[in-house]
């Protein structure tokens, strides 16, 4: 059975920094390319950062330069390192894993970004 669980999410202050993780298991890691993305209230799920299976990192324009995707193989988990939060970073933030046709999505984690 797949799982991906994520965790981290919180209320911080604006500016404030988080580091959210996405725990994986039932797939073989390594092979996936894994992303976060997130969904504000009222809005649709928009991608936040990529990572691939060769490391290679993507970023949605509005977080380049703040937010940080990582991975460790050897835990089977995903990390969002996120720093400058903004209000409009708050958001329920997903975990994706990628692979050929298999795609799996995780619970989600409430990331809340107020004063």
């Amino acid at each position: 059975q797949v799982q991906l669980v994520e965790s981290g999410g919180a209320l911080v202050q604006p500016e404030g920094s988080l580091r959210l993780s996405c725990a994986a298991s039932g797939i073989n890691f390594s092979r996936y390319n894994m992303g976060w993305y997130r969904t504000a209230p009222g809005k649709q799920r928009d991608l936040v950062a990529t990572i691939s299976r060769d490391y290679i990192t993507k970023y949605e324009d509005s977080v380049k330069g703040r937010f940080t995707i990582s991975r460790d193989n050897d835990k089977r988990t995903v990390y969002l390192k996120m720093n400058s939060l903004k209000p409009e970073d708050t958001a329920v933030y997903y975990c994706n894993a990628v692979f050929s046709v298999y795609s799996y999505w995780g619970q989600g984690t409430q990331v809340t970004v107020s004063s």
